[in-house]
């Protein structure tokens, strides 16, 4: 699969296409990376690829020019079309779903914005679809961009040392959408604290057993709306309805408990 990126900040990139283990979808191509410098495809000797918004306002608005020169030339290169993609608050954000459909593709243009925006018109000329990490706003896409650059490369085959890790991953398929449980290792006892006997008693179906139980409670309590999704889904065996009712029967003897006088 091949990525082309159009940014103002290549040299941003490098770090993360030459560092940790998911470098080597990176060196080998499995995930081809394109940087393309948007102001090289700007008029004037100042290579400006902003100017200021109609209507006025603070910030400045990147153009549409120079934006269509770099696409047409990055899909001149690809002989033929890709999926453009606008980093932005205003899309879908992104998910671990979302991440597969992508590491299974052949790629996109990904389009890192800056300053107040891209002017529209460009964006409804070109623009695919759009992505956003969460309700939050960064300085450019180049981060965005990363991150999925990132999540596609850990899922590609002899990325990860081990092969079943991506698997068991939060939001993942064989974990039904849930969190992950938590993880333990080396020493058995840190600061007076042990870790779970069920861990070391080598119980293989006890362990799983286990793991899945503290996934339920962890999704139950941080994110509620992964256990509806998972229960619409069919996701939820008896197994796991019955754990989830006797952790939600606890909760409730724990605030009832507190909300008797003390005497």
């Amino acid at each position: 699969m091949r990525f082309d990126l159009i940014t103002l900040f290549p040299e941003v990139f490098t770090p993360l296409l030459t560092s940790g283990v998911t470098r080597r979808a990176f060196e080998s191509a499995q995930v081809d990376v394109r940087l393309n410098q948007l102001r090289d495809f700007s008029d004037g000797q100042y290579r400006r690829v902003d100017d200021r918004p109609f209507g006025g306002g603070p910030g400045m608005v990147l153009m549409a020019e120079p934006l269509r020169r770099c696409i047409e030339d990055v899909l001149e290169q690809r002989g033929r079309p890709a999926p453009v993609v606008l980093f932005s608050p205003a899309g879908q954000v992104l998910t671990q779903n979302a991440v597969a459909q992508w590491a299974q593709s052949d790629g996109a243009i990904l389009i890192c914005g800056r300053y107040e925006g891209i002017d529209q018109r460009f964006i409804d000329l070109y623009v695919d679809q759009q992505i956003s990490l969460g309700d939050f706003v960064l300085s450019g896409g180049e981060i965005a961009a990363m991150a999925l650059l990132d999540a596609v490369a850990r899922l590609q085959p002899g990325v990860l040392n081990d092969a079943q890790s991506h698997q068991q991953d939060s939001f993942g398929s064989q974990l039904d959408g849930l969190l992950d449980c938590q993880h333990y290792t080396r020493p058995q006892s840190w600061g007076g604290t042990p870790v779970p006997q069920v861990l070391m008693s080598g119980k293989h179906a006890e362990i799983e057993r286990w793991r899945r139980e503290q996934s339920l409670a962890l999704t139950a309590q941080l994110r509620p709306d992964l256990i509806r999704q998972a229960r619409q889904s069919g996701r939820l065996g008896p197994l796991d309805e019955a754990f989830l009712a006797k952790q939600a029967q606890a909760e409730a003897n724990v605030v009832q408990s507190g909300d008797q006088p003390q005497a």
